[in-house]
Formats: structure tokens, sequence, C-alpha cells
């Protein structure tokens, strides 16, 4: 027995920091979306109750590094599983990218899982297990807008944004997430407004969005990867309405309205960045 199912990447509308939260991490409040950017993930029952992870990729792992394997794990050791499943991943969002790619395949298998197994889940059961694996699997679960608080496991769903072109550009590099958060200065960052955010998106106002994307993380990783900076330049040049970063990058995504300027961004990036994505935002959540 089979079963498809597929794991959308987010953006960051809105992520800001507010504090170093005893336990070593950091509280955040984000406004994330999922985009029609998409890994596939075929989960196929075993004979036996070993877990395998495949890929063509060569940069995601195919053991219990991957957070598919460790959602596959979580999931049977918790649950007392006696079944094992073959998980091959068509891996379509670009790894390292602050696009939570893992996450969401994490968030996939313990969907996919669900059914596989006959477990009977809900998704309110699935989002807490996923907060184990992941700060976004949560989110990832639910898919659709959301206002994340936490670790990125307090989730409050939001309507699907205003209509529009999402431009994504992924350098070729990789930035760690843990490196940037060591160098945040919360003293010295602007902090996003993600009340007038909720607001506008609760209000479908394109250009209300538009005024108040905001990443606190920015401020570290613009200023140590220049590359990440003159896309966000370079994207602003073409006629972008709108550009943030997304996660802790390197990816900077781009809002437009209308084709004929998506096409723009989206050729003028080609011109010197092979990973470049024109998708839109899914806004609907995931059904049960």
């Amino acid at each position: 027995m089979k079963l498809l199912v597929k794991a959308p990447a987010k953006i960051n509308l809105s992520l800001d920091v507010l504090h170093k939260r005893d336990d070593g991490y950091h509280e955040l409040e984000m406004i994330m979306t999922t985009v029609d950017l998409a890994d596939r993930l075929e989960l196929a029952l075993r004979n036996d109750d070993r877990i395998t992870v495949y890929s063509q990729s060569r940069f995601v792992p195919d053991d219990e590094r991957n957070l598919a394997y460790k959602a596959a794990k979580v999931l049977k050791d918790r649950l007392g599983i006696p079944k094992g499943v073959e998980i091959t991943i068509e891996k379509n969002i670009p790894v390292a990218a602050g696009l939570a790619g893992g996450s969401s395949d994490a968030a996939a298998v313990l969907r996919g899982l669900n059914k596989l197994w006959g477990l009977g889940l809900t998704l309110d059961q699935l989002a807490t297990i996923g907060a184990e694996i992941g700060s976004d699997v949560s989110f990832c679960v639910y898919g659709g807008t959301a206002l994340a608080k936490g670790r990125g496991e307090i989730i409050t769903p939001l309507p699907a944004p205003p209509n529009c072109w999402v431009v994504l550009a992924k350098p070729p590099i990789g930035v760690s997430t843990a490196e940037v958060y060591e160098n945040l200065q919360l003293h010295n960052v602007v902090h996003p407004n993600s009340k007038a955010m909720v607001e506008a998106i609760e209000q479908n106002d394109y250009f209300g969005m538009c005024q108040n994307l905001g990443n606190v993380l920015e401020s570290v990783t613009l200023n140590h990867y220049p590359e990440v900076k003159s896309i966000k330049n370079d994207m602003k040049r073409f006629g972008a309405d709108a550009v943030l970063m997304s996660g802790s990058g390197p990816t900077v995504f781009a809002l437009v309205q209308h084709d004929s300027r998506m096409q723009r961004l989206y050729n003028g990036l080609r011109g010197y960045c092979n990973q470049v994505y024109a998708v839109r935002m899914l806004g609907k959540r995931n059904e049960q």
C-alpha cells in the first residue's frame, strides 16, 4: 500500500524575535503562509518494522538526521506502531533555504502515516507531536496561513492572504540558522508590526500586507551574506511591490500583483541566479 503526500514550502510574511527564553530557545512571533512550491513524498508500507528514506538529492540525509525520518520514528515510538515505512522524497524545495522544506516533509510524513497506519489522530494531536521535531513542523501540519508564537508551536489560524505572485530566489550559499540567532542583537533591531500584518490579511489589504512585511533576522543575514542583500536590492529595482527574506535566509521573496511584473522579476533574477521560482500563496489549511 502506498500514499502520496505534498509538502509545500512556507514563507514568513513577518518574523519577530521577542526575547531569549530560560530554556535557551527564542520567543518568536511569526506570520507564515504556504506557497505552491512543494516536495512530493511517497509513503509505502514495509513488510518489516524499519523506517527507510530515499531521495534523489545528495543534500538530503537518508538517516535519523532527516526530519521526515524523525517524524516517522517519533510517531512509531510514541504509539508503539509495529509497522515500517519506506519514505521516498522528491525534493523540489531548495535545501537549507529558509522555506521549511525539511519541516514540511516531516509534517507530510505525520499526516500521511496517520492515514497509512490508520491512527485516527487529529491535526491538533499531530501538530503537538510535530513540535518535538522542529519549530516549523506544527505550522506545516496545518498549512495555510497562521500566526505562530512560542517556539513556533502555538498556532492561530488566519484567512488566506490577498492574492498575488511570490517570486522566490535562493543564492547558492548556505546559512546557519543557529549562527544567525547567536549573532542577533535584539536591542538593535526594528521589530515588525505583527498586529498590523494580521489586520491587513484579515481585511484582504494587499498594500497593507506589503507595508508590514518584516523580519528581524535580516539584521544579521544581510550583513553577513552580501549575496542576500544584493538579491533584495535587485528585486526592488526590478519593480517588486515588497521584498523580504524568509526565515533565516538565504531565500528572498518578492510580492507582485501583475503577471508582466512577475515575468520581469523572474527573468531578471534568472540571469544570474539558478534557483528562482514564481509561485502563488496557497492560503488554504490542510484538511484532516
